[in-house]
């Protein structure tokens, strides 16, 4: 599974490499720190998922995941986020799947692997 990492802090991109690093099935192919990189990167990648911070710079939650899959039509979100609240509105928004930045790590490798289907299952 190609993934694209988007988050604006080094400490929790550099976290999520090291975790996927542990899974052979699952490759790295970009990060980009704020909204207009992931579309760049989208563009030029079209990965299979994207781990999206929800605070994520210059992020419209709203339209941006509307076109985020009209470049890549069969991507795939799971939304990140450490804030109260932030699960209902990343679902509501479209996200396939959310994950709190203080859920175990198992939580998301759970979410990663719900997400080789056609829509994410949520996470245990």
């Amino acid at each position: 599974m190609r993934i694209l990492l988007a988050d604006d802090q080094q400490n929790v991109r550099f976290a999520l490499r090291v975790l996927l690093k542990r899974r052979p099935e699952l490759e790295v192919i970009g990060e980009a720190v704020e909204a207009k990189a992931l579309l760049a990167l989208l563009e030029e990648t079209c990965p299979d998922l994207v781990l999206l911070s929800w605070e994520l710079a210059g992020l419209a939650a709203l339209g941006w995941l509307y076109l985020m899959r009209e470049i890549c039509p069969d991507l795939r979100v799971i939304a990140l986020s450490g804030r109260p609240g932030a699960r209902r509105a990343a679902m509501a928004a479209g996200a396939d799947a959310f994950v709190s930045k203080t859920d175990p790590p198992e939580y998301l490798l759970a979410a990663i692997a719900g997400c080789g289907h056609e829509r994410c299952s949520q996470n245990p």
